[in-house]
């Protein structure tokens, strides 16, 4: 397997998902190990490594819930995250986030943070771009950063042209706003997958 690869980044979904299959595999080949090993001794089920493999199954099923929940999401293009890495070297950029309220899940392949100034690519038709947006509005004003301004575009181009515009911007203006613009990444990480 590569190695690990940290949230935020282009191909963060794919990595987690194939880390939490095999991390299932290896839980359920364990938990199956014990129970034959305890049947393999007392050719019974009724034995106390049995109830070990019960109780196994506890946290390999949380790993498999974790699996069903990413499965239908992808990472980023690698060569679409390529050229919005080209065109946002002054921006702060998180990619492959699958946001998450208490009603919806919103996959986000890309967000671009300059300042207070927050743009977002979500290709999906499933997702409502107003309510995603409304959803990290809501969930970073309630952390302290109010005034934040957030639009998410479903077109590609769309997108692009804003986060060139704001890359320019912030080329010009170079201002040294890379400490707020990394608090509110983490913070739109946290409520995502």
């Amino acid at each position: 397997m590569k190695k690990k690869v940290k949230k935020g980044t282009p191909g963060y979904l794919n990595y987690k998902l194939k880390a939490e299959i095999i991390r299932a595999i290896l839980y359920f080949a364990i938990i199956a190990a014990v129970f034959l090993l305890g049947y393999s001794q007392t050719h019974s089920k009724e034995n106390l490594l049995t109830v070990v493999a019960v109780v196994g199954c506890l946290p390999a099923c949380k790993v498999l819930v974790g699996i069903v929940t990413r499965l239908p999401y992808r990472s980023i293009d690698p060569e679409k995250a390529e050229d919005i890495r080209q065109k946002t070297e002054h921006l702060t950029v998180i990619y492959d986030l699958v946001v998450t309220s208490s009603e919806k899940i919103m996959p986000v392949e890309c967000i671009v943070i300059s300042g207070d100034k927050i743009f977002g690519y979500v290709p999906s038709e499933k997702v409502d771009p107003d309510y995603a947006a409304s959803h990290i509005k809501s969930i970073l004003a309630k952390n302290g950063f109010k005034g934040v301004s957030i639009k998410l575009f479903r077109q590609y181009t769309a997108f692009m042209a804003r986060a060139e515009g704001l890359n320019n911007i912030a080329a010009i203006e170079k201002d040294d706003t890379a400490e707020h613009e990394q608090k509110i990444a983490h913070l739109i990480q946290n409520i995502s997958l």
